[in-house]
């Protein structure tokens, strides 16, 4: 049985927007949610800008009772869980207390760490000799784990709850993964996603590496540049971004609402061979990946209208627009639009690839593509491939069919996901 896949959900936790409405708002006004972050200042980091989802008390006890918000302190969980409840009602589902699980229905939600302040937290208690006094939600929150753990208990789901991790590749995995449950059969709806935990503890290593910007610290909402020749390293961002992903059977026949069609991708490795690294990218595997997904997706490079790329504001940006262009076999003209969220949220992590993969969807449901923020001076080594007018300034109202996601991450490991348009035929 060719079982075909659709997204009938999203929801968003992101620097520049909590929640469907605000971040469409967000994106298609180049609005950024980068700021000083005066923690990083007083912890004498480098860069001291960040971007980080605003979440009030408020909007937490919506998701949360007082009770399990009493010693909770895991931001990436917290996201997820209001980006993934999110998601859920978008589709049309409800939240019900049912005495049987929903064996239908499975979770695969990924993260990079999981209540990395819990754990220091933990540390400080467990050194003063205190250890009775972690809690009883220590291990749920600081466990890998705890995000789907959290959105499987309080959605009831009996099919597969887990969660992935393949450091900023991880969202883009998790949306494949769920693709491939569903294709099998195993399940006729998974909630897909990823998040990210926020603050120094989970930045603070890369800026000991010297891949975040610091040279506009005065100016954040500058600072954040892919594609730019004035870029000079990513900034550190957070928040989660989750998609319900179903059988279009069982989604015609409870008469849902249908964001896009997965195509099809692929995940896979360049092996830290050849130019590959732990932080360096393998370009032949990621022109393969490229590639392999196109032809999993049955369709021709020039069907592709749009490209949400990686684009970290890095020195890696240029290979990866000569990646593109040599995978898809076009330059110049001829290449599509291509788009970074991180001009607008910074680089959100493992959350990076499901917040930028809602971003896609929205760009196809409504026909649109996103402004590039902070690149009118595009690099010479990109410019010098395909063409300025491909790589949108402002907001441009367009009907896009084909638009291409993919993300690369630390270890040398690539996705990339074809989402299309839903056609009712």
């Amino acid at each position: 049985m060719n079982r075909r896949v659709v997204i009938t959900g999203l929801g968003v936790v992101a620097p520049n927007g909590v929640g469907l409405d605000s971040f469409t708002h967000a994106i298609k006004n180049g609005i950024s949610g980068i700021i000083h972050d005066l923690e990083l200042e007083r912890l004498k980091f480098s860069c001291q800008i960040s971007g980080k989802p605003n979440i009030s008390e408020e909007l937490s006890l919506k998701y949360f009772s007082e009770l399990e918000l009493r010693n909770f302190n895991s931001s990436g969980i917290l996201y997820g869980v209001i980006a993934g409840i999110d998601a859920w009602i978008d589709a049309g589902l409800t939240v019900e207390n049912n005495q049987n699980p929903d064996w239908e229905s499975g979770t695969i939600f990924g993260t990079g760490t999981s209540g990395i302040d819990k754990f220091r937290e933990s540390i400080y208690k467990i050194d003063d000799f205190q250890t009775r006094r972690l809690g009883s939600t220590a291990v749920a929150q600081t466990m890998n784990s705890g995000v789907s753990a959290y959105l499987g208990g309080k959605l009831g789901l009996g099919n597969q709850v887990t969660t992935n991790s393949s450091a900023c590749t991880t969202g883009t995995e998790s949306i494949m993964m769920a693709y491939d449950r569903i294709k099998s059969g195993q399940a006729k709806r998974i909630l897909a996603g990823s998040t990210s935990d926020s603050g120094p503890y989970i930045w603070g290593g890369f800026d000991a590496m010297r891949v975040c910007t610091f040279k506009y610290n005065d100016s954040p909402e500058q600072g954040s540049r892919p594609m730019s020749a004035t870029a000079s390293g990513f900034v550190p961002g957070s928040g989660a971004g989750a998609l319900l992903i179903e059988d279009l059977e069982t989604a015609l026949a409870r008469g849902a609402r249908i964001y896009a069609e997965i195509l099809g991708g692929n995940i896979n490795s360049g092996g830290q061979r050849g130019l590959g690294t732990m932080t360096a990218p393998n370009p032949v595997a990621v022109q393969k990946c490229i590639t392999a997904a196109i032809a999993n997706a049955g369709i021709n490079a020039n069907d592709i209208d749009a490209i949400n790329g990686h684009l970290t504001a890095t020195s890696k940006d240029s290979l990866e627009i000569q990646n593109w262009s040599e995978a898809l076999g076009l330059k110049g003209k001829d290449f599509p639009y291509i788009n970074s969220l991180k001009s607008m949220v910074g680089h959100c992590l493992s959350g990076a690839g499901s917040i930028e993969s809602v971003s896609s969807i929205l760009q196809l449901h409504h026909g649109f593509i996103f402004p590039n923020i902070n690149c009118d001076d595009i690099h010479p080594e990109i410019s010098s491939i395909i063409d300025e007018s491909k790589i949108p300034k402002k907001y441009v109202q367009k009907d896009i069919q084909i638009l291409a996601k993919a993300s690369f991450g630390f270890g040398d490991v690539n996705g990339c996901v074809i989402f299309k348009k839903y056609n009712h035929k």
